[in-house]
């Protein structure tokens, strides 16, 4: 089994650590690096793997995969902290952090190494998450499935062959998981204008949210299809739907997941000048 270590312990690495683990991973074969006893103690004693206060040059010489799970803006320092640990080991570098291209990485860190970015969302820390992959050119298929057969412990994957598309995913399924919950938020407040407590409300929008989602993902019918099959013409879905209709529902979303994609390449872009 592959070597693998995590430079930091935060909540996306303890999500793909339970998740290498429940695939049967062996402990000894994760070591997390995080400068917080807590979290160390955390991970240690959860899943028992190995964890350490500073990344040992002895695990990075047999390390397969580096996953570079730090926060955005601390990157570049990590990256440069890192790149004489790792001497000669040429292992497959995983970013999971937003925002910042290879172009950055490979600046800090080295220009020898098989990249491949990597953009999870929140959902990720139940197992229930959707990641956007790109690899680099000379990431090899063996690294590529390395990649996949990981972030896929927390969810499903879907790769991109351009990394300006990236973007796109962060505007898709990376803030994807806020846009639903700000309809649950719309549709709570419009069910207790209707007279419905609080209570009541919350919990039918939150279950209304997850057998829809269902049936989208087990049905084998596409959306389009399923609310073809609940809108019945003249009633009373049929009143809602030509309401969003005439507020351009469409044109609203595109516009916000735009807005989301343009943000992101202007953040990477900040980012990497740092």
């Amino acid at each position: 089994m592959q070597n693998i270590v995590f430079i930091g312990g935060g909540n996306m690495t303890t999500s793909l650590v339970s998740g290498l683990r429940n695939a049967g991973w062996p402990g000894d074969s994760i070591t997390v690096v995080d400068h917080n006893a807590d979290k160390r103690e955390r991970l240690a004693e959860q899943y028992r793997v190995n964890t350490v206060a500073q990344a040992p040059a002895a695990h990075l010489a047999t390390a397969d995969a580096v996953v570079l799970a730090v926060k955005p803006q601390g990157m570049a320092d990590t990256a440069r902290a890192l790149a004489p640990l790792l001497g000669t080991a040429r292992p497959l570098i995983l970013s999971i952090a937003a925002g910042i291209p290879l172009s950055a990485l490979r600046q800090w860190l080295g220009a020898d190494f098989a990249y491949v970015r990597c953009m999870p969302n929140t959902p990720s820390l139940l197992g229930v998450g959707a990641t956007g992959l790109y690899a680099d050119a000379i990431t090899t298929a063996e690294q590529r499935q390395l990649a996949d057969d990981m972030m896929a412990t927390a969810g499903v994957n879907a790769w991109v062959e351009d990394e300006s598309l990236i973007d796109a995913v962060i505007a898709t399924s990376g803030s994807g998981p806020a846009y639903f919950f700000a309809f649950m938020e719309a549709m709570i407040a419009g069910a207790t204008q209707l007279g419905l407590d609080e209570t009541a409300a919350r919990e039918l929008v939150l279950q209304t949210a997850l057998g829809a989602a269902r049936m989208a993902t087990e049905s084998g019918d596409d959306p389009a299809t399923l609310r073809a099959k609940v809108t019945s013409k003249g009633g009373t879905t049929a009143a809602a739907l030509n309401h969003f209709q005439a507020g351009d529902l469409d044109r609203l979303v595109a516009g916000a997941m735009r807005a989301a994609s343009d943000r992101a390449a202007e953040l990477a872009r900040d980012l990497s000048d740092g």
